[in-house]
């Protein structure tokens, strides 16, 4: 009943306690609750207070004779103020641990958040934390595509059939396009009331939603999406509830943002990526056009190198760089003049020590662009030999980086059994003999080991 109705009601809208002599005769009482109230059966009417505040009312009742006598009443009225003080109590507690549950789940939305980039990992997590401590029925995320003003499905939580999955919605129609364009919040208690503009009638259909609320996603001034609840029994939500809404509305387009810009930087880095390894490629290209009796071998030493690379344990991310070592490995000579570099005889030994700096050519060349650091060990060192007689620095053993110890064997291996202008290829024995006898000397015997074990096994290439 209202404030004001009935002997509770009135006893509710006063504060103050009322003695009945019979319940059913007092004029008080509400006329269809004659039938219900026995006769013979008088008592009070007690104001329920707490802190001020009148939170309800309790009845003592006993049969005729027995009457409640005014002294009585102020017993019941201590025991009122008890209970009154109890129930605050219970209710302060429950609203403690209400919001220690709702930081909790900002807490698990954050956690999702940082702990990942991926949108549906956030997404699901903040569908799941609405559903159960908004305590609905459902939650549901419909994204905006920019290219056509639509909100689409993204995510979604507690829905029995596939219909929210088809869920499209254009920006200003419908509940969610009007909460998303007029960026606020809202809430529809009786979602059938609201069926002219719930533009989505098949959801009402398949999943019998009664209730419905919607809160904007919205970061630095964009709006990303919404964040759809749903409820299948009406309900009066409070200010704390549509607060909390709220609260995990802004979490949700934090996450939604922070995936947003990591994949948008991983398509940057993808394309600076490509655009990085065709010009290093293009660079191999234009050198083998100069110098045409390589023409092919940067690719198959490149090839070979990484078949080696990865034979010996290295992980795809030094494969990334021992592949653009490999591909620039000759790039120095490009500061080689062509009298010497294209010269069909023999060089000279001052020829030679021009030659010979085209290791020191490339680390020059490559070693300002920060990208290529971490493939310079290829181009630098791999003319070093084991035994410390190589070039430019007489490096020795294990001085000489692992890349370009590996990619020392593959050279020379692809050297020699390839035709050049001055010569006819090696045959694959002679090759072999050859790497042996400078295991120890011009290379590393453990990775020779291996090379020749791959080579009679067929695991690569005989050349």
């Amino acid at each position: 009943m209202l404030p004001g109705e009935g002997i509770a009601g009135s006893v509710f809208a006063s504060g103050r306690a009322y003695i009945s002599r019979e319940f059913a005769r007092d004029e008080r009482l509400r006329l269809s609750d004659r039938e219900h109230v026995p006769a013979g059966w008088g008592g009070a009417c007690i104001p329920v207070q707490a802190m001020d505040e009148v939170v309800g009312v309790f009845f003592v009742s006993c049969p005729l004779p027995r009457e409640i006598q005014p002294d009585e009443v102020k017993l019941l009225e201590s025991l009122a103020r008890v209970a009154g003080i109890t129930l605050q109590r219970m209710e302060l507690h429950e609203a403690t641990e209400r919001r220690a549950r709702q930081l909790e789940a900002l807490h698990e939305v954050d956690l999702a958040i940082s702990g990942t980039l991926k949108l549906d990992i956030i997404l699901d997590t903040l569908c799941r934390q609405a559903t159960a401590e908004l305590e609905v029925d459902a939650a549901g995320v419909l994204l905006l595509d920019p290219s056509d003003l639509t909100l689409r499905h993204t995510a979604g939580y507690g829905f029995r059939t596939q219909t929210y999955q088809r869920s499209r919605v254009r920006l200003g129609e419908g509940l969610a396009g009007l909460a998303a364009v007029e960026r606020k919040a809202l809430h529809y208690p009786d979602l059938r009331s609201a069926a002219p503009e719930f533009n989505r009638k098949e959801l009402l259909q398949d999943e019998e939603f009664s209730a419905y609320a919607v809160a904007p996603l919205i970061i630095k001034g964009n709006i990303k999406g919404v964040l759809e609840i749903f409820k299948r029994t009406p309900f009066h939500p409070n200010h704390e509830w549509r607060g909390f809404l709220e609260k995990l509305a802004v979490q949700g387009a934090i996450g939604i943002e922070n995936a947003q810009l990591f994949e948008d930087l991983q398509l940057s880095n993808l394309k600076l990526s490509l655009a990085y390894n065709a010009t290093i490629e293009g660079w191999a290209h234009a050198l083998e056009l100069r110098d045409k009796e390589t023409e092919g071998h940067t690719r198959r030493v490149t090839d070979l190198t990484l078949h080696l690379a990865r034979a010996i344990g290295m992980t795809e991310e030094m494969l990334v760089h021992v592949r653009r070592g490999a591909l620039l490995h000759d790039i120095g000579k490009m500061g080689v003049p062509d009298e010497i570099l294209l010269k069909p005889g023999k060089l000279t030994e001052e020829e030679w020590g021009i030659m010979r700096q085209h290791p020191q050519y490339a680390y020059d060349l490559l070693s300002p662009i920060a990208y290529l650091h971490p493939a310079l060990d290829i181009p630098y060192c791999h003319h070093e030999k084991w035994d410390g007689s190589g070039y430019p620095r007489g490096l020795k053993s294990e001085e000489i980086p692992l890349s370009a110890r590996i990619f020392a064997v593959v050279d020379v291996w692809d050297a020699l059994t390839s035709d050049r202008p001055y010569r006819k290829a090696w045959s694959k024995e002679k090759a072999l003999e050859y790497l042996q006898e400078q295991s120890g000397k011009h290379f590393d015997p453990k990775i020779v080991g291996l090379f020749l074990n791959m080579i009679n096994e067929g695991t690569i290439g005989a050349g």
